[in-house]
């Protein structure tokens, strides 16, 4: 997940990225190297239960850094770590099963990864991010469609940028398989799983 400079709609630029998104000038100034702050980030998730509604869970533990690069999108990487005993859906006994060796085994596998491979601008304040989610031990390479929210000086001094992001996975290619039959039919968890990400990340100095 990175900043990967805004659209200009107005003017022809010089800088583009490789799907020919034009990126903004005042973008530029952005470009370096930031830590994402946890304080002001969530890593959210849902998944559908027992086929008729939504459980919502995030984690509050994961450390990140990122590279910006505001004039050509395409060079911004990003890593984040996230420590899987940290999940909190509101349940402590659902919290304590998704540790357990059914879902995330938290005792063997403690962390979820993701490191960055390519970037990319699709016009506006809109992004893509494609890399490798590693989870149990497996690692399977998903996309993160991102939208740009600014960027902003904080009252402590800190250059912050702002950015939301989605995702969808099958937590079956992660080997992570556990269900329940249900007796009207279906099953009890579904395997399609919604990622989302609310980043706040300070520049270094």
């Amino acid at each position: 997940m990175a900043l990967f400079g805004r659209k200009n709609d107005s003017t022809e630029s010089p800088d583009s990225t490789a799907t020919g998104g034009q990126v903004s000038p005042d973008l530029a100034a952005l470009t370096g190297d930031y830590t994402i702050d946890p304080a002001h980030t969530v890593i959210g998730f849902t998944a559908r239960h027992a086929m008729v509604t939504n459980v919502k869970g995030s984690f509050n533990e994961l450390e990140g850094t990122l590279h910006l690069d505001g004039s050509d999108p395409s060079n911004s990487t990003a890593s984040i770590d996230v420590n899987l005993n940290s999940i909190d859906t509101g349940s402590a006994d659902r919290d304590g099963h998704l540790k357990s060796g059914d879902f995330f085994e938290t005792e063997k596998y403690p962390s979820m990864t993701f490191r960055s491979t390519r970037a990319e601008a699709l016009g506006g304040d809109d992004y893509r991010i494609t890399g490798d989610l590693t989870i149990r031990d497996v690692t399977k390479e998903i996309s993160i469609d991102l939208e740009f929210n600014g960027s902003a000086t904080d009252p402590m001094g800190n250059e912050r940028v702002g950015f939301e992001g989605r995702s969808e996975i099958l937590r079956s290619e992660w080997g992570i398989t556990w269900n329940a039959a249900l007796e009207t039919g279906g099953v009890l968890v579904s395997d399609k799983i919604k990622l989302t990400f609310d980043i706040s990340a300070i520049k270094n100095a």
